[in-house]
């Protein structure tokens, strides 16, 4: 690597958060892949460190990710009541990063996950926005057979795969794959193609800079108020019972 990456972590309910800035992050996993580690990306929320606390694979799969990233804004307001500051890495950002990256350096990316027409639609609109990125495979989240789709994957031997399909099922399918490519970085990505796909408006730049992203989503998708509540109210009181009262 080039400069010195900040290899400092902060722990929030019992799991270990890079410390990273989105340059950082970028860096450290490119050479993940330059030096055939590999390895699992996890961008974290408040929902999933919920979901992790009665899903013991989820629990584990994050625990011994080589990269968790503070992608939710209740994770990085969560350290701050523990009094530590750290960067919001959007996942969705860092994502698209790689890609231009990996077109760079023309390594090779997989996507799976998402509807057929929304993996297909921005499969073409990512080849049209970055320059010599080398899509090798791709298939929708939408499949019954997942050993076919696992052995397409290691046929085409991606550097980089990207995952769309929530959490927790992209976390565990990426665990499965990891397995037949353990020298691929994979990312867990939620609704990235549904965005790059044109078929979803990411939320204004006023949003993504307090970290609002998710209320601009509910606002437009009000089904999705279910998921957030009561995850992010339970998350934070959990934080607060942990840093203030010392219990956990």
């Amino acid at each position: 690597m080039g400069n010195v990456v900040n290899l400092e972590k902060a722990n929030l309910l019992g799991f270990d958060i890079n410390k990273f800035s989105m340059s950082e992050a970028v860096e450290y996993a490119l050479n993940l892949i330059k030096t055939r580690q590999g390895g699992q990306v996890v961008t974290i929320n408040p929902e999933m460190i919920q979901s992790a606390k009665s899903n013991g694979a989820l629990k584990d799969i994050i625990e011994n990710a080589p990269i968790v990233l503070p992608d939710g804004v209740g994770i990085k307001l969560g350290l701050k009541l523990k009094n530590v500051n750290i960067h919001r890495v959007a996942g969705i950002e860092f994502a698209y990063n790689m890609l231009k990256e990996c077109a760079k350096n023309k390594y090779t990316v997989a996507l799976v996950g998402a509807k057929p027409h929304i993996v297909s639609a921005a499969c073409k609109n990512l080849k049209e926005q970055i320059s010599d990125l080398k899509i090798v495979y791709y298939h929708n989240g939408y499949f019954s057979d997942e050993d076919r789709v696992l052995n397409e994957l290691k046929r085409n031997v991606p550097k980089l795969v990207l995952v769309a399909m929530g959490s927790p099922y992209q976390e565990i399918f990426i665990n499965k794959a990891r397995k037949l490519l353990p020298t691929s970085l994979m990312i867990g990505v939620g609704g990235s193609f549904d965005v790059w796909s044109g078929n979803v408006k990411r939320a204004p730049k006023i949003y993504q800079k307090f970290g609002l992203e998710w209320l601009y989503r509910t606002i437009k998708e009000p089904f999705r108020i279910k998921r957030i509540f009561p995850a992010i109210p339970k998350f934070m009181f959990r934080v607060f019972l942990e840093d203030v009262l010392k219990l956990k």
